[in-house]
């Protein structure tokens, strides 16, 4: 075991690991705990407990202890699920459960944004877009559906900043933590300037939000009591990190404009590292990176390898029974069955917009076209798979577009990436090398390599990426599959959009839904 080593906690969305990496990014050891990701008192409501979250990342620290010495540690790295919201009262007690990030909660009949950010917002003709903002705030809804709590709120934290409180006993956060409906202005990197718009778009009072820190800067020591809880050593510098997404492009090794990230997770992404401010998607802005003063851009498709999830429980029951008798994953069973299948599915085209975004309005769902009787669940589930990485693919476009740079590198991460059939449809669709990270745990692994920085055991972000990243497993484009993609893409794929949007809001104006 090498001396010093780093300790990374990630607190995502279905799990807690706390992993110890050594200074050339090698992971020495790792205790992961599973956790719920929520739990919905209504429809569409996402919810969990804050205090929930800190008991299972004292169970996976504890159990990283039992592996490691504590002499070893020379410093400790947070990153989390993005867009989490904690209402603390006065003693720092939750007020209610934390909302989590898939809610999907929005309040309605808000003031429009008023005096000279409301005429220009008007002038611009962005108000529908800044009322979307206002209708998605989290503190909007509480305000209006539970006015005790939100007059008892005294702290307004992410996940990120609840944590960090109970690690080291501040209210202090990372600057590249900062992803949600707050009043951040993301081009300074800061909290925005007073009178600026989101302040009365979200109805926050600067006394409630933490203070924030740079990537790469000290967040506090931890406590003791936090050391009684975890099993950490006490007085250990917090260095701030940034959020999983950000940490996860920083661990794959892509520091700059021509490094692209795709993540194969939950929601599906594709992101750079700018050092300018660049809206990939006009008005939307980019967020933080986990690179100090730098920007990630990214565009997400919203239901991404969440699809792999939602075919699984809705159409593969025979799959589940056999996986279950055999002993193995669904996924796997699945993954032999698409092999035989060529690129395209026998024409099956998947549209992955069954969520608004990357160019898909409040009117968007997915669809699937050139259904025939030949057809089977496995042409569906390759369909799905490789309708998302055309998504992604236009997303690359999109992001070359705005940003003037040519993407030359390609590294794949998420759960997803585990499958070799979607990293060959990833190099074929795009036409490009890909590669996995060296790790599985690129999320930790970025939030590391933040934290050999400000350990002084590396002299910069970009210094320590390359020392402690590399490529792992790399898949080459086949021609005759990319030649059969590329045309699916250009002539079937791009243009689908435009040919349903008129449909999909036919049938919105029609149902009412998606409201």
């Amino acid at each position: 075991m090498r001396d010093p080593l780093i300790l990374a906690i990630d607190v995502g969305t279905q799990s807690v690991r706390a992993i110890a990496f050594d200074p050339t990014g090698a992971l020495v050891a790792a205790s992961k705990v599973d956790i719920e990701p929520y739990f919905a008192a209504q429809p569409g409501w996402a919810e969990q407990e804050p205090t929930y979250y800190w008991e299972k990342l004292g169970e996976a620290c504890r159990g990283l202890m039992e592996k490691i010495p504590a002499a070893a540690i020379r410093g400790i790295a947070l990153t989390c699920q993005r867009a989490t919201i904690v209402n603390l009262d006065e003693r720092g007690e939750p007020l209610r459960p934390a909302m989590v990030w898939p809610d999907q909660r929005r309040v309605s009949g808000e003031a429009p944004i008023g005096g000279a950010w409301g005429i220009l917002f008007r002038v611009a003709g962005v108000r529908e877009t800044v009322a979307r903002f206002q209708a998605d705030a989290e503190g909007n809804w509480l305000r209006k559906h539970q006015p005790e709590i939100w007059r008892k709120t005294a702290h307004y934290l992410l996940l990120s900043g609840y944590i960090t409180q109970r690690l080291v006993g501040r209210y202090v956060d990372s600057v590249g933590c900062q992803v949600g409906y707050i009043p951040f202005d993301f081009k300074r990197l800061t909290w925005a300037k007073p009178g600026d718009w989101k302040w009365q778009a979200t109805n926050l009072e600067p006394r409630t939000l933490p203070e924030l820190v740079q990537p790469t800067g000290e967040l506090g020591r931890i406590s003791a009591e936090a050391a009684a809880a975890t099993g950490l050593p006490e007085g250990t510098p917090l260095i701030a990190a940034a959020s999983d997404k950000a940490c996860e492009v920083l661990g794959a090794g892509c520091v700059s404009p021509d490094a692209a990230c795709l993540s194969f997770g939950t929601t599906a992404t594709i992101n750079t590292t700018s050092p300018r401010y660049v809206e990939v998607i006009p008005l939307v802005p980019p967020f933080p990176a986990a690179t100090p003063g730098a920007y990630s851009t990214e565009i997400q498709i919203w239901r991404g390898f969440w699809l792999v999830r939602w075919f699984i429980n809705e159409l593969a029951a025979g799959e589940r029974a056999e996986a279950a008798a055999a002993g193995v994953s669904v996924e796997s069973l699945l993954e032999r069955e698409i092999q035989g299948i060529a690129a395209g599915s026998d024409g099956l085209i998947h549209l992955p917009t069954w969520s608004p975004g990357a160019g898909a309005g409040p009117e968007a769902r997915g669809a699937l076209i050139g259904l025939t009787e030949n057809h089977t669940r496995a042409h569906i589930y390759r369909a799905l798979i490789e309708g998302l990485i055309y998504a992604l693919r236009a997303g690359k476009e999109r992001t070359e577009g705005r940003t003037g740079a040519a993407i030359k590198t390609v590294r794949v991460a998420g759960g997803g990436s585990k499958s070799d059939v979607a990293m060959q449809i990833t190099a074929d669709v795009f036409g490009h090398p890909v590669a996995r990270p060296h790790t599985s745990e690129a999320s930790a692994l970025g939030a590391a390599i933040v934290a050999a920085v400000g350990l002084g055991l590396h002299p910069d972000v970009v210094s320590a990426a390359r020392a402690m990243t590399r490529p792992g497993d790399r898949f080459e484009p086949q021609a005759d599959a990319q030649r059969t993609y590329d045309a699916l893409y250009r002539e079937v794929y791009r243009p689908l959009y435009g040919r349903l949007e008129p449909l999909y809001r036919k049938l919105r104006s029609i149902t009412g839904y998606p409201p």
